[in-house]
């Protein structure tokens, strides 16, 4: 694996000095030439970015048109936002974003109809950099926790907030990212408490294990006494280091439910505990589910059963039901059973929720399915799991889009509150009520954008071993033939993930529309590794059978040419995170294919990516180097390892965010040097550019800088691919 010391390389200099560290792995000699760029603190490293964002700033400033995109992308993320209701006692919790806003508000609104502001990320930091990053009220709602977190780190800080007041009850509790709260109801002598998940404290652990460790804690308190407030860890001890778990709490306060997963496995175990038999500080768990290689949810409903949503001997899921005290899936029912007769085979359960109260004559069941990515719902009996007949038995939804979290009164009642989107509709949220089986809208994003007419089309292709895969072309209306396909092709963006059982659904799409607006294509594509197609389909594209995916990537990049979409002249390949491996694989697998490449926040050396980042709560789904076997599938299409000098590669620009603390921002260093190093084109034929920003992580931004990271983006594709993002074609 060791590359040449002497070949030159046409792009701008300084290039980056080139070491001659190899290693032997396994019986392979494996060389890192750039293993100096992983310190990002060393003053070789630094003098190297500050080179990187000068010559990123010159070849942005020849590009045309890059304020007007900006302007319209900030035009069409104008829309604004607003959440679905979350009910609390007399009260309302939900997220609104105002059009011009950077950031999501977070309001209440008392049952009088007053609404206020509850947390504010500007308020607190009026730089933009701050991010709300979840919250949760009480059963009550009297109190609110919420997690909010500094520079895009992530690092989440978890406080309470006294929703009459709005004053802050206690200190502000560290260490709680990624940490689900469960809330028990107020005891008799005023005490609060909420189970959460915390890590250990940093002093406790070596440097490099101090992200993971996590427990499963009970913080009790009273809010006339914070100061005297406890912690009890209950859980996590003894297991994996990068055991994620999750909590859950009945509305009574009777049911803890917790399950655990070791990093991003896809599969977990759960285990249910009777708060009412003990104190809530030792709670005896029993298993539900342990052991399984399966994906599994648990809760306890009003009527006092056990709901299960797992995909055990259910690639695409199914719902089943069970009491509390006998737990395990020899005791399962099925409710919405993965073999049932009027289920649709190609539909995956993604969410359910129970309908019930004095107004319904009996209580009802809606499912939120996808088939093929666009959102259905159904509704059936509870007790029998069968479907309503007729048109009872549908909520028909305004069109081909993505349905988000079902919401109902935790309290019960008929009403169920959800959001939808579609290519051109920004998320509105929708209400429907089993009474009169109406589905309206309740509430819009505020602000009203003019977006363009364009059409949505699934296609499929065939991948290089014959599997149907799909993708979603999005063009302008007035751009296709009478058929409905393509008069010439066109600069087309090709946007995949393929990881970690994610899937793409149809949402509104500001980088999108700005794109197609301008006469471009964009496409979507469903590839394995993602959730699109169930568990089978995940797996199919993960570990070993990683490969799938880029070969995925490929056979859709061929269907475009071949469909009359585009040329591998006016083709840009985006992905993002596990997409950005994906690009990284594409871009050195297939150059000639790909005109261009947009690569964001990437894993690139996945011989070391575990040592880096979350990296370590990946190896479920990529491997293991540690393991000779393992270590064989991931050299065998680690970008990094596979730039071959000599070669034309395509024009890339990787973007990356200095606060990553999910995927740290020397893949795309590494792999930036070695592609400048290796590659035939000059920097004017096709240029590798290395875009830094600072003070914003891998998740959610401003609405400023999201604006400018996509108009950079946007900018650079149509140089490379030739579309004039200066014309409005109106």
């Amino acid at each position: 694996m060791s590359q040449p010391q002497d070949t030159p390389a046409p792009q701008d200099t300084p290039l980056a000095p080139r070491s001659d560290l190899v290693e032997e792995r396994h019986g392979h000699a494996v060389a890192d030439p750039y293993r100096w760029l992983e310190d990002a603190t060393g003053p070789r490293t630094r003098a190297w970015a500050q080179e990187q964002d000068e010559r990123f700033a010159r070849a942005m400033e020849g590009l045309p048109a890059r304020e007007a995109v900006e302007r319209r992308v900030l035009d069409l993320m104008a829309t604004g936002s607003v959440g679905a209701p979350v009910h609390r006692g007399g009260r309302v919790f939900r997220t609104r974003r105002e059009p011009q806003a950077e950031h999501a508000v977070l309001h209440v609104e008392e049952a009088d109809g007053d609404s206020r502001v509850l947390v504010d990320p500007m308020a607190i930091d009026p730089a933009g950099t701050t991010t709300l990053d979840s919250w949760r009220p009480d059963v009550e709602g009297d109190l609110l926790a919420y997690q909010v977190s500094e520079g895009g780190s992530e690092e989440s800080v978890l406080r309470v907030l006294d929703v009459a007041t709005g004053e802050h009850v206690g200190p502000a509790l560290d260490r709680a990212r990624y940490s689900p709260v469960a809330w028990l109801p107020v005891a008799a002598d005023g005490t609060r408490a909420f189970f959460y998940v915390r890590r250990r404290p940093p002093e406790e652990l070596p440097e490099a294990e101090r992200q993971y460790h996590r427990r499963v804690v009970l913080r009790r308190f009273h809010p006339q006494r914070p100061e005297e407030a406890t912690e009890t860890e209950v859980f996590g001890a003894g297991r994996p280091m990068t055991t994620y778990y999750g909590v859950w709490t009945s509305r009574d306060g009777r049911w803890l439910v917790v399950s655990a997963s070791d990093g991003t496995a896809p599969r977990n175990d759960v285990w249910i505990a009777d708060l009412g038999a003990g104190d809530a500080a030792q709670p005896v768990l029993t298993e539900v589910v342990v052991g399984r290689d399966a994906q599994t949810g648990a809760w306890v409903g009003r009527d006092g059963r056990l709901y299960v949503v797992t995909d055990l001997d259910a690639p695409r899921g199914r719902l089943a039901v069970a009491t509390p005290q006998r737990p395990g899936p020899e005791h399962w029912r099925d409710v919405l059973a993965a073999d049932a007769p009027d289920r649709d085979p190609a539909a995956v359960l993604d969410d359910v929720a129970v309908l019930d109260g004095p107004d319904l004559p009996e209580p009802l069941l809606v499912a939120a399915w996808t088939r093929h990515t666009v959102a259905e719902l159904t509704v059936h009996d509870l007790a029998t799991g069968e479907r309503r007949p007729g048109r009872a038995g549908t909520v028909a939804l305004p069109g081909a889009g993505s349905v988000g979290g079902l919401l109902t009164r935790p309290e019960g009642g008929p009403e169920l509150w959800f959001g939808w989107s579609d290519t051109t509709t920004p998320a509105a949220v929708h209400r429907f009520d089993a009474r009169t089986g109406v589905l309206e809208v309740v509430a819009r994003p505020p602000g009203a954008v003019r977006v363009p007419d364009v059409v949505s089309r699934l296609v499929e292709f065939r991948s290089r071993d014959e599997t149907v895969v799909r993708m979603r072309v999005v063009a302008r209306a007035d751009a296709l033939t009478a058929e409905g396909g393509p008069p010439r092709p066109a600069p087309t963006i090709l946007y995949g993930y393929g990881g970690f059982g994610i899937s793409l659904a149809p949402h509104y799409a500001p980088d999108a529309l700005a794109w197609v607006e301008a006469g471009g294509v964009y496409v979507v594509a469903n590839l394995r590794g993602g959730g699109e197609e169930g568990e089978e389909w995940h797996r199919a594209g993960m570990r070993e059978h990683k490969q799938n995916v880029f070969d995925d990537c490929h056979a859709a990049a061929r269907a475009l040419v071949a469909g009359g979409w585009t040329t591998p002249e006016q083709l840009c390949v985006s992905g993002g995170s596990n997409g950005g491996l994906l690009v990284g694989a594409v871009c050195v697998q297939e150059p000639a294919l790909y005109r261009a490449v947009l690569c964001s926040a990437p894993l690139l050396d996945m011989l070391r990516y575990e040592e880096h980042g979350l990296g370590a709560t990946w190896n479920d789904e990529y491997g293991r180097a540690a393991d000779a076997e393992e270590f064989g599938w991931l050299l065998g299409y680690s970008p990094y390892h596979h730039v071959r000098p000599g070669v034309r590669y395509p024009a890339v620009l990787f973007t990356v965010f200095d606060g990553d603390s999910r995927v740290d921002p020397l893949h795309a260093r590494k792999m930036c040097a070695a592609l400048q190093h290796a590659t035939t084109a000059t920097a004017e034929e096709a240029p590798v550019l290395l875009r830094r920003e600072a003070d914003v992580g891998h998740g959610s931004r401003s609405l400023t800088r999201g604006a400018r990271l996509v108009r950079d983006t946007l900018c650079f594709a149509a140089d490379r691919t030739g579309l004039d993002l200066s014309v409005r074609r109106d």
